[in-house]
C-alpha cells in the first residue's frame, strides 16, 4: 500500500470514525519492479481473458512485455492500440472509445489494463464503467493525478465533458518506468500538482459562498502532498528515484482524495477549466494537443495572477466579511512569479507563449472557461458573472 493511501484512510478514521469503503481496492504498488505483480494478480482474480489498453509508444514501454507475462500464465490477452487522430495525438474522444469499446465487446474482456498515462486511462476507464468490467492502472510517468479517479474526461463532440465512470481496482506504478519517462510528462506531473494551490482555494471559496460541500481532511491531504512536491523540487527535477516516488505518490494520493470525496473539487478548479478550454481550443483548430498537467502548471499562475490582482479590487458579489476571508485565503496562495518559478525549476513551461498560446486566446479563456463546469463556484466564475 503506498504512503498516501494510508494517510487518506488515517484522515478518513479521524474525521469519520470508518474508514471509506471506497478505498477497498486491491493492491497498491509504488515500487521498482511492480510489473512483476501484475500477471500474478490477475491469476489471483481467477481472469481468463485480459485487454491491453496502450499506445504504440506505452506498449514498448510495459505493454509488450505484459502482454507476454499473461500469455505465458495461460491467460488469454488482447492488445488494443488506441489509434492517433490525423493530428497524430492519441484523445478520449469518440473514435477511440468506440475503438476500445468494440475490442471489449469482441474479445468478451473480463478486466481491462490500462497502460500509459492519462488519456488511455481515461479511454479505459470509461470502456471498462461501459461494459461492466473492473480495469487496472499501470501509469508509465507520473504525469497527471488522474489514474485512481472515477471521472473520465472525454471529448465529445469537441466539447470536454467529465463522466463518473470508476476507479481501478488495482494499481501498479513500476519506479523503474516512471523514472525513465521523458522530462517533459515529469514536468507536466508537477504541473498538475501545482494546479492544486488554485484549485484548494477555488473549493474553499466555493464552500464560503456557493455551498459547495467540503471536506477539511481531503483538503489537508491533497495539500500535504501538493508541499512535499514543492519541499523537492530540486530532487523531482533531477528525476531522482526518490524524487520521482514522492512526485508519484502525491499524484497518487490527488486521486485518492478525490475517489474519497466522491467528487474533484479538491484538485480541479479554474485552472483546469483554463486547461480544458485551450485543449477544446486546439481540437477545434486541428492543432497538436500540449499536455495536459503543462496547460494546468501555466493557468495555474495565471488564474493566481488574476485572483491576487482581485484582492486590490472591490467585489460587489461578495459581502464584506466574505471579501476579507477570500482575500486572506489568496494570500495563501503562491503568487504568479513564485509558480512560474516552480515550473522553470522543473524544466516545464511557464508560460502561455511557451504553449503557443496568445494573448487573445488567453484573455478570451480568462472570460469564457468558467462555462466548462457551469456548476463549479470558482472565483473566475464569481467575477465574470458578477455574482453568484
Amino acid at each position: 500500500m503506498n504512503e498516501g493511501l494510508a494517510a487518506i484512510r488515517k484522515e478518513a478514521a479521524r474525521e469519520t470514525g470508518m474508514d471509506f469503503q471506497v478505498l477497498d481496492m486491491g493492491p497498491v504498488v509504488l515500487e521498482a519492479g511492480a510489473v512483476e505483480q501484475i500477471t500474478p494478480y490477475l491469476e489471483s482474480c481467477r481472469y481468463t481473458k485480459v485487454i491491453i489498453v496502450a499506445d504504440k509508444t506505452t506498449f514498448l514501454i510495459a505493454g509488450q512485455s505484459l502482454e507476454a507475462a499473461i500469455a505465458k500464465a495461460g491467460i488469454a490477452v488482447h492488445v488494443t492500440l488506441i489509434s492517433p487522430n490525423p493530428q497524430g495525438d492519441v484523445i478520449a474522444d469518440e473514435a477511440s472509445l468506440v475503438q476500445c469499446l468494440l475490442d471489449l465487446k469482441s474479445q468478451s474482456a473480463e478486466v481491462v489494463v490500462a497502460v500509459g498515462s492519462g488519456t488511455l486511462h481515461d479511454i479505459a476507464r470509461f470502456s471498462a464503467y461501459a461494459t461492466s468490467v473492473p480495469f487496472v492502472s499501470v501509469p508509465t510517468a507520473p504525469s497527471v493525478d488522474g489514474f485512481n479517479s472515477k471521472g473520465a474526461p472525454v471529448i465529445l463532440r469537441g466539447e470536454k465533458k467529465t463522466i463518473q465512470s470508476i476507479g481501478p481496482s488495482a494499481i501498479f506504478a513500476d519506479l523503474n518506468i516512471l523514472a525513465q519517462a521523458p522530462p517533459s510528462l515529469v514536468a507536466a506531473g508537477f504541473g498538475d500538482m501545482l494546479g492544486k494551490f488554485t484549485s484548494l482555494f477555488d473549493w474553499k471559496f466555493g464552500a464560503m459562498t456557493g455551498g459547495e460541500p467540503y471536506s477539511q481532511a481531503v483538503a489537508d491531504i491533497t495539500e500535504n502532498a501538493l508541499r512535499q512536491c514543492v519541499e523537492q523540487v530540486d530532487a523531482i527535477a533531477k528525476r531522482t528515484p526518490e524524487g520521482i516516488r514522492i512526485l508519484t505518490d502525491a499524484l497518487l494520493t490527488s486521486g485518492f482524495a478525490m475517489l474519497l470525496f466522491g467528487q474533484s473539487h479538491s484538485a480541479s478548479g479554474a485552472e483546469h477549466h483554463l486547461s480544458h478550454y485551450w485543449e477544446m481550443e486546439f481540437l477545434r483548430l486541428e492543432r497538436r494537443q500540449i499536455l495536459h498537467g503543462a496547460k494546468v502548471g501555466v493557468a495555474c499562475a495565471e488564474i493566481s495572477a488574476l485572483y491576487h490582482r482581485l484582492t486590490n479590487e472591490p467585489l460587489p458579489f461578495l459581502t464584506a466579511d466574505q471579501q476579507e476571508a477570500a482575500r486572506q485565503l489568496i494570500g495563501q496562495v503562491p503568487n504568479e512569479a513564485a509558480i512560474r518559478q516552480l515550473l522553470a525549476a522543473v524544466g516545464g513551461p511557464s508560460e502561455p507563449r511557451d504553449l503557443g498560446i496568445d494573448e487573445a486566446l488567453l484573455e478570451r479563456s480568462l472570460r469564457e472557461a468558467h462555462h466548462i463546469r457551469p456548476n463549479r463556484y470558482t472565483l473566475l466564475r464569481a467575477y465574470n458573472e458578477g455574482s453568484l
